[in-house]
């Protein structure tokens, strides 16, 4: 954990610049942009950086609210989160990993975090929590009656590898006062904050 301040502003407000620099040239985040629970399977299958970045970087210009949070470590750019209303990852109600969810998909008031991003050399400082926090103040902005979120449970696996904890881990979302809803697997769950009754 870091005692210097963690900044989390809306993608939109973050230059395009510093959005690229979080998502790097290698690994999973560099070809996939936060694409992967918006495309169908086919798009998928010949998805590159070159397909992804230019449809994350129209969706930070045209979806309002924006599609996710960029965290600011003393200035630089090192972590990104996705969050939006859960009818925009078409994908997500096709995935094992939402399985038992109570709430409808098309339900526009549950916001889905999807997604985490922190930059080699930036981890295990906090920065996935505290874009956590900002994912959650961004959906209750946004109008969200719920977050939903889909982590991993690293107690129930002999081994993590960093990028699989691109959903989280669970222990990061209890400490924002989630709840676990169910568990698809053993290593996985679905859990929830209620933001409004």
């Amino acid at each position: 954990m870091t005692n210097a301040a963690i900044d989390i502003v809306s993608v939109t407000d973050a230059p395009w610049h510093d959005v690229q620099r979080v998502f790097g040239t290698r690994g999973d985040p560099s070809s996939c942009w936060c694409q992967y629970f918006k495309m169908s399977t086919e798009e998928w299958k010949t998805a590159s950086r070159e397909t992804c970045e230019p449809l994350l970087k129209q969706q930070v210009k045209e979806l309002d609210p924006a599609p996710g949070m960029i965290a600011y470590l003393e200035g630089e750019p090192v972590g990104w989160c996705a969050v939006e209303p859960r009818p925009n990852y078409g994908r997500l109600d096709r995935t094992r990993v939402i399985s038992g969810s109570p709430e409808a998909s098309d339900d526009p008031s549950v916001w889905s975090v999807t997604c985490f991003v922190v930059r080699v050399g930036f981890r295990k400082r906090g920065i996935g929590r505290a874009l956590l926090g900002g994912a959650i103040e961004h959906a209750r902005r946004g109008g969200a009656r719920l977050v939903e979120g889909y982590p991993v449970d690293p107690s129930q696996r002999a081994k993590v590898t960093s990028a699989e904890l691109y959903y989280g881990i669970v222990s990061q979302f209890e400490a924002h006062g989630f709840r676990e809803v169910s568990r698809p697997t053993p290593d996985r769950a679905v859990m929830q904050l209620e933001l409004r009754v």
